[in-house]
């Protein structure tokens, strides 16, 4: 093989490696103001029900993170925009409640009726939550949802309701201690970048890892 071609051969190998790179770039660069813009937009309006998404408790007691996301669930219910409070999440080994009985209870203590709350209380991450969400929905004859957690989380979780045939609607909490550190922001968008490239990939769920002392377990 002649130097020239040997040239040109590591010349186009490395514009492909270039090209593949800059492609790589422009995708995370699109996904990341994906994930924000959603999290910007507030879309709450009449609905079935009132989805939150779990997040770390303790012993009974909501992480600020998962509080946040309670106390605005509760407010859009109480505006009236849907009849049916749906609670999700399981519990860590050692842990002697679930996330989904954490949130019960701290919506009945803040006004919503025990009658109208229901949810699945085993899902340990956002995509198994989902799916029973959605299992339980449709088997109520419910349609449509405003989902409530982080503005970080909210793109893949809108993503996964229309997947799992849900008219979605998504409702962002603006008072989680995470919005205002930077650096957990950071964190929570790389782990949604890898939480939707491996359900884009594989259908299934990125194992758990979250920003340290942030309280969220999604």
């Amino acid at each position: 093989m002649s130097r020239g071609l040997t040239r040109r051969r590591a010349s186009d190998i490395g514009l492909a490696v270039l090209a593949a790179g800059l492609a790589v770039a422009f995708s995370g660069a699109l996904a990341t103001w994906r994930i924000t813009a959603q999290g910007d937009r507030d879309e709450q309006r009449p609905a079935d029900a009132i989805v939150v998404l779990g997040a770390a408790q303790y012993d009974g007691r909501p992480s600020p993170v998962f509080q946040a996301r309670l106390d605005h669930a509760v407010e859009l219910w109480h505006k009236g925009l849907a009849r049916w409070f749906i609670v999700t999440g399981g519990k860590l080994p050692g842990d002697r409640t679930t996330e989904a009985a954490t949130a019960r209870a701290y919506a009945i203590d803040h006004g919503v009726p025990a009658e109208v709350i229901f949810g699945e209380d085993s899902a340990r991450n956002t995509l198994t939550s989902m799916r029973l969400v959605a299992a339980l929905m449709h088997d109520r004859g419910l349609r449509s949802a405003v989902f409530v957690s982080d503005p970080t989380h909210m793109l893949r979780v809108l993503r996964l309701a229309d997947d799992l045939d849900i008219d979605a609607y998504g409702s962002p909490t603006r008072t989680s201690p995470v919005q205002n550190d930077p650096q957990l922001v950071a964190q929570a968008v790389i782990h949604e970048l890898g939480a939707l490239a491996v359900y884009f990939a594989t259908g299934g769920e990125l194992s758990p890892s979250v920003p340290e002392g942030s309280g969220q377990i999604r």
